[in-house]
């Protein structure tokens, strides 16, 4: 099954499975949700994980991504949720200032050396922030200055652009893309000089908390302030944590927010 047209484009026909196979998997909040939007005390990921976990700034923006076929220097710019733009204007859509702040980082891509992967579908996620994107956009930078950073990359065989959309879904859902641990994305980072996700800290297991006061605790210590200002004028109050295992078999998020409204609502029924 070949994907690629006598053109050595990609072959538009398979669009809608690439852009469900590159699709970025949710995340779980680090205490599960309950009643309301309110935080339990359960934890959904790390409960009893013991091994290092790594802490970058969870920015508050949009999902983007970057598919490169390395082998038909061809590219796709894509929100979270659909493909946005292809190479050569074969898809078009503004939606969300993606594209614009995308695109010239996705050109530099196709000349570089992303071939180096066993697999040739690779996909690129950065959270796309400032400008008029998301209510807390004057965070990073009051001015509408727009930026990216690039928090995850996978790669995936041709083979699964063939299978059926139901068949792709479940595959996905249930981890079948394969991303990079941690080291080797800060590495591709480096080395493609793409600005990533800050990183924060490295804590053992062992060193996170289990209730929710204490992770509201643990979030003002590890992040009183936003790392990804975009210029001077950026507010730089922070949205939360993404906390990671090296393999990434364990990831998760904590927002500021969800822990001040549910310690909140607590306090209010005392």
């Amino acid at each position: 099954m070949s994907v690629l047209e006598n053109s050595g484009m990609f072959d538009m026909g398979k669009l809608d499975a690439l852009n469900s196979a590159t699709k970025y998997p949710s995340i779980l909040t680090y205490h599960a949700l309950g009643e309301r939007g309110a935080l339990s005390e359960e934890l959904t990921i790390f409960d009893g994980f013991d091994g290092v976990t790594y802490l970058t700034e969870k920015i508050d923006g949009t999902n983007g991504r970057i598919v490169v076929l390395p082998g038909s220097a061809d590219y796709f710019i894509g929100s979270r949720e659909e493909l946005l733009y292809a190479r050569g204007d074969r898809v078009g859509n503004p939606a969300m200032g993606i594209v614009e702040a995308l695109k010239p980082l996705a050109e530099r891509l196709v000349q570089s050396h992303l071939s180096d992967f066993h697999r040739p579908i690779v996909t690129l996620y950065l959270e796309v922030f400032g400008g008029k994107i998301g209510g807390q956009a004057k965070q990073y930078s009051a001015k509408g200055a727009v930026g990216y950073r690039l928090f995850d990359v996978n790669s995936t065989e041709m083979d699964v652009l063939g299978w059926e959309r139901s068949r792709i879904s479940s595959w996905r859902d249930d981890g079948g893309q394969e991303f990079l641990d941690v080291d080797a994305l800060q590495s591709l980072a480096d080395g493609l000089d793409i600005p990533s996700v800050p990183y924060l800290s490295v804590v053992g297991g062992g060193d996170l908390p289990k209730d929710v006061e204490g992770m509201s605790a643990f979030l003002t210590k590890h992040l009183s302030e936003s790392q990804a200002g975009l210029d001077e004028t950026a507010g730089r109050q922070p949205e939360g944590l993404v906390l990671r295992s090296l393999d990434r078999s364990r990831i998760a998020k904590a927002r500021f927010q969800d822990y001040e409204r549910t310690l909140k609502r607590r306090r209010q029924r005392r």
